[in-house]
């Protein structure tokens, strides 16, 4: 208490000011992925991050496992061919340490996935890369490691969605963009959480926890 009341003056000192969106460093996220995902949500999300890059701002996608299969959609957009090498070795060595624990790569699906219509998990990987955009992949950063570079980023992180914003946030990202096709309450205190549902009615469903309906 003694801490908190010494700081309140200078917390108490701040005020909003307006910044441009270059100092925006934005989280890319989904959970809960339905098959509208892929179609409407994540999309939607692809061309905010596309501005936002245009601005002069940064976007990281993240959760290594969540793009399997639909890599080779980065890495033909990496800026230099050590870009997209460093991704596919954090592919490659996902794949080896699923294998040591007997489970396949492929099978990276939840039950909520499957009950919200996605029968692979390629079409869940398409969907989750859509959330980049189109922009060239300027930085592929491991877990929590600082971003430096303006423009698209990739983090390595697992397929789990507090884990992998942790790692985001830590790494310097101001702002989460999160989309959701089953449903979340997902929220995340040391930055800001947009919720982005994919359908009506999980949007009506859960007015509370959702920003958006795309």
């Amino acid at each position: 208490i003694a801490v908190v009341e010494d700081r309140l003056p200078g917390v108490n000192a701040a005020y909003r000011t307006s910044q441009p969106i270059s100092d925006l460093s934005l989280a890319l996220q989904c959970g809960a992925s339905d098959s509208w995902s892929g179609l409407t949500a994540n999309p939607l999300v692809g061309r905010v991050a596309d501005e936002v890059v245009r601005q002069g701002g940064t976007v990281v996608l993240s959760e290594t496992p969540e793009i399997y299969g639909a890599e080779h959609l980065l890495t033909r957009r990496a800026s230099t061919p050590e870009v997209g090498r460093k991704l596919v070795e954090q592919v490659r060595w996902w794949e080896e340490y699923a294998d040591r624990m007997g489970l396949q790569m492929d099978d990276n699906r939840a039950l909520g996935n499957e009950a919200g219509g996605l029968t692979t998990i390629y079409e869940k990987s398409l969907g989750a890369v859509a959330k980049a955009g189109s922009s060239p992949l300027v930085e592929v950063l491991d877990y929590a490691e600082q971003v430096q570079a303006r423009g698209l980023t990739f983090m390595n992180a697992p397929g789990f969605d507090p884990v992998a914003v942790t790692g985001q946030v830590a790494g310097g990202c101001n702002l989460v963009i999160f989309t959701t096709g089953r449903g979340s309450v997902f929220g995340f205190k040391p930055a800001p959480s947009i919720k982005i549902s994919s359908n009506s009615t999980t949007y009506e469903r859960l007015t509370g926890d959702m920003d958006l309906n795309a």
